[in-house]
């Protein structure tokens, strides 16, 4: 079997839940106990943190938030106590008790997934499975079953399982050694192709008055300041991603250029991840992250660039939100999968960060 930076994914438990999918017995258990009950999912990336309990008979989530939780940003400590702090405000909303929790699976970016999970056994009970935050984005996107998973949100990463359980990793390898087509990677290469044009090496482009304008300097040169010498933080350089994807839309070449570059990035790695899993003719590949919300500046070239290689694979940005995937992973290693539907699931989840945030 394929094993790819096994410490970083937690592989174990992720095959051992996309087993429980395939040979489970569904809500009971198939031991004769009642079905399970409430089930904890946690989805920790670089911007913030956020969990859900799910009340499964009542058919309720609960939810708790925490500040950023990704290891290679804020350390495994600081990263375990984000998520901690957002299971245990979910836990608290829900009026239950750790011990009330039928499963719990916590998908966290980053590198270090390993580390994260010994802080967090620290002070959760051993049985909560901690996962790369890939793994729960696979899950959103195929249920447990054959499928890849591209993540492209501050970090990216794709991730993808085989018909005969085999799983592969491509990516995800952090912001100095990859992160390729993600927010911060577009940011950054943004900055560069100014002081390109600045320097008269690069093409003339108006993501430098976006640039100016958005970090609030008068000069190119002072961008040099804002990265390296205040310096600005991953998330705040990712979202600059906004602007060149604006500035895209306009019909910027430069831009447009940076997206599809970013797209053939990914689809590389994907193409990596379906070779490795043997993935064949139909298969779900769920585009999932805040650098799809450039919409067809980003997408149509990545599915096109895939498309290459899988042409029959079912391509589509990922509605569910992650944490949505982590909640399916708790049903399934409680051996309730099938206690809810994902189309159910993913309505709940919208329901309840709309009335949490309903701007």
């Amino acid at each position: 079997m394929a094993v790819a930076a096994r410490s970083l994914i937690q592989l174990p438990s992720a095959l051992h839940l996309f087993g429980e999918r395939r040979g489970g017995s569904g809500g009971s258990g198939g031991d004769g106990r009642a079905a399970p009950r409430f089930v904890l999912g946690v989805d920790g990336g670089a911007t913030k943190t956020l969990a859900a309990v799910l009340d499964v008979r009542e058919r309720r989530l609960h939810l708790g938030h925490a500040g950023p939780s990704n290891p290679d940003a804020a350390g495994a400590p600081a990263a375990s106590r984000a998520m901690l702090h957002a299971a245990g405000e979910a836990i608290v909303a829900a009026g239950v008790g750790p011990r009330s929790l039928a499963g719990a699976v916590l998908a966290i970016a980053g590198t270090d997934t390993e580390s994260v999970a010994q802080h967090v056994h620290a002070g959760a009970p051993a049985e909560w499975i901690v996962v790369n935050d890939v793994v729960g984005a696979w899950a959103t996107v195929s249920g447990g079953g054959p499928g890849v998973a591209v993540i492209a949100g501050t970090g990216s990463n794709v991730f993808g399982v085989g018909p005969d359980g085999s799983c592969w990793r491509a990516g995800g390898w952090g912001q100095v050694l990859g992160d390729e087509g993600s927010g911060y990677w577009l940011g950054v290469r943004s900055i560069a192709a100014v002081l390109r044009a600045r320097d008269g090496t690069g093409a003339p482009t108006a993501l430098t008055g976006a640039a100016l304008a958005h970090f609030g300097v008068t000069t190119p040169e002072a961008l040099t300041t804002i990265v390296y010498g205040r310096p600005a933080t991953k998330s705040e350089l990712a979202a600059f991603a906004i602007e060149t994807a604006s500035e895209a839309e306009r019909g910027d070449e430069v831009a447009i250029g940076l997206y599809r570059h970013g797209a053939e990035e990914l689809a590389r790695q994907v193409r990596a991840v379906v070779e490795r899993t043997a993935l064949r003719g139909e298969f779900p590949i769920g585009l999932i992250g805040s650098a799809f919300k450039a919409g067809p500046t980003f997408v149509d070239p990545t599915i096109d660039a895939i498309h290459c290689f899988a042409p029959r694979a079912r391509i589509a940005v990922q509605e569910m939100a992650p944490v949505g995937g982590a909640l399916l992973l708790a049903l399934r290693a409680c051996r309730a999968g099938d206690a809810i539907s994902r189309a159910e699931l993913d309505e709940l989840l919208f329901q309840a960060l709309r009335a949490a945030d309903p701007a």
